[in-house]
């Protein structure tokens, strides 16, 4: 079966066709998500990823996920506002519930283990900063973004350079957010725990690299789905 796309499609577009590539791209820390704008070849380059072997690697990947459900190639062709809601459900309320479970357990695990690991203060630290990005920043989607963005879609609709403009803004914020991930990712030794973690300190890093994975294909949706449909039909 021929692939649906090659070593110069952009890295967001072959997630959006093969929503499981993102797994592999995780492997290989290549940003799909904030960073996905460029080719796989220059994303591979970028990582110092030998981009045969990377496209091998997908290629075996998509051959064996041949019949499955391509959801994110579904929500490509799903009207805006339909999107919009699955994004509040699927990601905003889910994040909203994650995020107030993992807080005591990340406190428990920084205060109890701190001494001996101290990357679990700055662990600490930053999962608290993430917290509170987040949580402000899709309480303002709901809030106000969102029903402004769709609002776009009446051709009528006035001040559409400041709504743009505020899509921009949450790029940015975007952009903060897997900076924090980034730097998580970097502290915990790529989530691993140590041999001598106990089962909460363990649970603790498996949580932090889910809440990654949500936060990254909750971004994609939104940097490479939503907003490029208003940006392309933005007058120059």
């Amino acid at each position: 079966m021929k692939l649906p796309f090659n070593e110069n499609t952009l890295v967001r577009d072959i997630v959006n066709v093969f929503p499981k590539s993102s797994d592999i791209f995780k492997k290989n820390r290549i940003d799909f998500c904030c960073g996905g704008s460029i080719p796989l070849t220059e994303a591979a380059s970028e990582k110092s990823v030998n981009v045969e072997n990377l496209m091998a690697e997908l290629g075996e990947l998509f051959q064996q996920n041949a019949n499955s459900a391509e959801d994110m190639e579904f929500w490509t062709q799903t009207e805006s506002v339909k999107l919009v809601k699955h994004i509040q459900d699927q990601y905003h309320r889910t994040l909203e519930e994650e995020l107030k479970l993992m807080s005591p357990y990340v406190t428990k695990v920084a205060r109890v283990h701190g001494a001996n690991h101290p990357e679990l203060i700055k662990m600490h630290d930053l999962f608290y900063e993430l917290k509170k990005e987040l949580l402000e920043h899709t309480a303002k989607e709901d809030a106000t973004v969102f029903p402004a963005l769709l609002s776009l879609d009446d051709p009528n609709t006035p001040n559409r350079e400041e709504i743009l403009k505020e899509i921009r803004e949450l790029e940015k914020e975007h952009d903060h957010a897997g900076a924090i991930l980034k730097e998580l990712r970097e502290i915990t030794s790529d989530f691993t725990p140590p041999i001598d973690a106990c089962g909460t300190y363990r649970l603790v890093y498996k949580r932090l690299e889910m809440l990654e994975e949500h936060t990254f294909m909750h971004v994609h949706l939104e940097n490479n789905i939503l907003f490029p449909r208003y940006f392309e039909t933005a007058t120059v």
